[in-house]
């Protein structure tokens, strides 16, 4: 993983952790409608999501096919006015989460993230797989990680406007 990607991780985590970490356990919890994810659900589907991450490259690099070497624009991510569904593997829980909870999960997820890349012995294995995602269908596995910021940014831009309603 290159250092542009790593320190993207790092930089938007970090912004993540200090805009929840002072929340309260309503402020966490408290959904402004029925369509709305809380901040808690914001933080456990980004803890799934990469769970899911981890799985998609394990499996990839065993059954993935080979790349074709297209990329995709994964910026698109950022545009707010497309929705992308959430697949159920990766809804957040309607369960209240104490902030200690969430923490630690976001911690155990990005442990497996950086154990499972840091664990190959060629990188390029991630460019030359790819397995379908959900929202930018066959994907290089590379891209899989370097989306994980991009979408992370989304989700601290939802958390900031549910804050403010």
């Amino acid at each position: 993983m290159s250092n542009l990607i790593r320190n993207s991780l790092e930089q938007t985590r970090e912004e993540l952790l200090q805009e929840i970490t002072s929340l309260t356990f309503e402020e966490l919890n408290r959904k402004p409608n029925m369509e709305t994810w809380s901040v808690a659900q914001n933080c456990h589907h980004l803890y799934l999501t990469e769970i899911a991450t981890v799985r998609a490259i394990k499996w990839g690099l065993k059954e993935g096919k080979e790349s074709d070497d297209r990329r995709k624009n994964i910026q698109l991510i950022l545009d707010r006015t497309v929705k992308y569904p959430a697949p159920s593997v990766v809804e957040p829980s309607e369960e209240s989460l104490e902030l200690e909870q969430l923490k630690e999960m976001l911690a155990d997820s990005r442990k497996q993230l950086l154990e499972t890349v840091n664990s190959l012995e060629d990188l390029s294995e991630l460019t030359r797989k790819v397995v379908k995602h959900p929202a930018f269908d066959t994907m290089a596995l590379d891209q899989w990680v370097e989306l994980l910021p991009l979408h992370e940014q989304r989700h601290l831009s939802q958390i900031r406007e549910t804050l403010k309603e």
